[in-house]
């Protein structure tokens, strides 16, 4: 379950955020509520975009207050999070983090992507979502789930539906589907009325299971 990030009232937001929460809160009476209740915190972007895939591989498949334990201790290990810095470490040294085996793979991986330029160079914001899906999955570790927090996070993609976050599953069976989690064909049919601000819709998703927010 992704880490979702946050950044308090009066912080810059994405340039569209305003519009999308008024016009969700037009539509849907349920956002509107889980917005208010939000308190005007909003989604805080990771600039970086090795940072941003580095903290959702470390995410996936794990709940909202265990990846954040595991991110704690490898920043606290490795210091800044870079490809460089990454690429200091062994295997061994990161499973010490409490990561996996093979999510240490993937981010060692990641990092020599990123120093030998097949990722940094690549003109992500000039590409459609679909694009940056298929770029990214080819890299090892990172599927589909990565690349859509990538889409969200990292390139502020208004319209991303995440449906195989267990997050997302989980807030909308509590808010929508009367405690049953939906698959993810009828959670596309839940979002379809929130388009074009499905990330959006699914930032305050998020913050309704994680009141607290994590800072990027």
């Amino acid at each position: 379950m992704q880490s979702p990030d946050a950044i308090g009232p009066g912080t810059h937001a994405p340039p569209f955020w305003e519009q999308a929460c008024h016009e969700l809160r037009q539509i849907d009476p349920t956002l509107a509520n889980l917005i208010r209740t939000a308190q005007g915190s909003v989604l805080g972007p990771r600039n970086d975009a090795f940072f941003s895939l580095s903290r959702s591989i470390v995410a996936q498949q794990l709940s909202i207050h265990a990846a954040e334990a595991v991110w704690q201790r490898l920043m606290a290990r490795v210091g800044s999070i870079t490809p460089c810095a990454v690429s200091r470490y062994t295997e061994e040294d990161l499973r010490k983090c409490g990561l996996s085996r093979p999510k240490a793979r993937y981010l060692l991986c990641l990092a020599e992507h990123f120093t030998d330029q097949s990722l940094k160079q690549i003109p992500w914001r000039s590409m459609d979502n679909e694009a940056v899906v298929e770029n990214l999955t080819q890299v090892k570790g990172i599927g589909r789930w990565t690349a859509e927090m990538f889409l969200i996070f990292h390139l502020l993609r208004p319209d991303v539906l995440p449906t195989t976050d267990v997050g997302i599953q989980r807030a909308m069976a509590k808010h929508f589907n009367d405690g049953v989690r939906p698959t993810p064909e009828e959670m596309t049919v839940i979002a379809q009325p929130w388009r074009p601000w499905r990330s959006v819709a699914s930032w305050y998703l998020w913050r309704s299971l994680d009141v607290v927010p994590l800072q990027p």
